[in-house]
């Protein structure tokens, strides 16, 4: 089975690399207006999916990820007219330059070819990377988690069927329809037709794609992010920050999960803090000296400082200075987004270099690493390393280079 979707996947990759931006524009819109027909359709699906995890007991917030209604079904349909809005990438001159001997040379951007999404509960995935991908001119494959199989197989099928009289491959699009382990094992072997693997949900499933891919692995989502309140913050603001990061979407990767102030205010602070978060029913751990400022909050373990919750638990943690909460972080975090909230621009010019994540803050809240809220139109993921994307990944970071050389029937000495 995999063989076959892979095999298809790369003859497509060869089509779609030709094509025109006004021609995957079209078909991007096609599916858009498809996603919006077959609203009933796509919900059906869903509703199987999410009986069957209320059933299996999955917890709110990936309840959340999980389930659709009509208006996200909107939001995922706009989301592929917008990506077909934003600039093509492909055919792009990054630079050009004539040598001494007068040989020119440009540096062009092109497709990866095919791109390998697996990922877990979230339906709006499989329309969000399917526009990233086409319009970036590459060809995917994309494998849910079983908690979803329902929702991504429609949406897959609702997607390829619009393309239909368009000149863009069916086989651009395809949704791994089996939730088989083996199928995803022998997914991550295809080195000789998948050209990036991209996983999408929790450490453990991020984890295993890298240990186990004979694929490049493009590493994304983890997001064990912080924020570091220092003692000249305007302290009034803080409290604002710390509630949207944490609370606006506990589920998200970009949410706020450790909390460090500094010792010179954390008494007059921390029950603030505390008492502002518990009032939207956020469960506190904290460190010894934090139990000592709010004894009813729950001691944090080894353990708590290198979770990533997803959501409504933060744990807090009393810093000497800047460079016990910089070192706090860089251990760890997970170089996804990190916070200071400071009025010294000197302490925050420290912060932003010495923090060694993927986005980093100053007197903002840790929510806004988005590829749409950054200006770079839908994101396939965030990524947490350091290759050539880093950071919200959009349709220019599905791109690689060639060297296009001119020469005037130049032979090398």
């Amino acid at each position: 089975m995999m063989l076959e979707i892979c095999t298809r996947a790369k003859a497509a990759s060869i089509e779609l690399a030709k094509l025109s931006s006004e021609t995957k524009n079209k078909a991007l819109c096609q599916m858009a207006e498809a996603l919006e027909t077959n609203v009933p359709s796509i919900l059906f699906a869903n509703e199987k999916d999410v009986n069957a995890a209320k059933a299996k007991g999955l917890k709110a917030s990936l309840l959340e990820r999980l389930a659709l209604d009509k208006r996200k079904i909107e939001i995922m349909s706009r989301c592929m007219r917008e990506v077909s809005e934003l600039p093509d990438p492909v055919g792009e001159v990054i630079q050009t330059w004539t040598r001494p001997n007068g040989l020119i040379i440009a540096q062009v951007r092109v497709p990866l070819g095919v791109v390998g999404i697996i990922f877990e509960s979230r339906p709006d995935v499989t329309s969000d990377s399917t526009a990233i991908c086409l319009k970036s001119g590459n060809a995917v494959i994309l494998r849910g988690g079983s908690d979803a199989i329902n929702s991504n197989v429609a949406i897959g099928e609702i997607l390829r069927g619009s393309l239909k009289g368009t000149s863009v491959p069916e086989d651009a699009v395809q949704v791994v329809s089996s939730t088989e382990r083996s199928y995803v094992e022998e997914f991550m072997q295809m080195r000789q037709f998948v050209d990036v693997l991209i996983p999408r949900g929790g450490a453990e499933l991020i984890r295993t794609v890298v240990e186990k891919a004979k694929v490049p692995v493009i590493e994304t989502g983890t997001g064990n992010c912080h924020i570091y309140i220092e003692e000249d913050a305007d302290l009034e603001r803080s409290i604002p920050i710390i509630v949207n990061a944490k609370v606006q979407r506990p589920g998200a990767c970009n949410a706020a999960e450790k909390l460090l102030i500094n010792e010179r205010i954390a008494s007059r602070f921390l029950p603030r803090a505390v008492k502002a978060l518990r009032a939207e029913g956020v469960e506190v751990r904290g460190d010894e000296l934090t139990l000592k400022l709010v004894p009813d909050a729950i001691s944090a373990t080894e353990e708590d400082w290198y979770t990533e919750y997803l959501g409504l638990v933060i744990a807090v943690r009393v810093v000497k200075d800047i460079d016990e909460a910089i070192e706090h972080i860089n251990k760890y975090g997970s170089k996804h987004s990190d916070a200071i909230l400071t009025s010294s621009f000197e302490k925050a010019q420290h912060f932003l270099k010495e923090v060694d994540s993927a986005a980093v803050y100053w007197n903002a809240s840790t929510r806004f690493t988005d590829g749409n809220q950054f200006g770079l139109g839908a994101e396939i993921g965030i990524s947490t390393q350091k290759f050539h994307a880093r950071g919200p990944m959009s349709v220019r970071h599905l791109t690689s280079s060639k060297y296009i050389v001119v020469g005037d029937w130049h032979t090398r000495n």
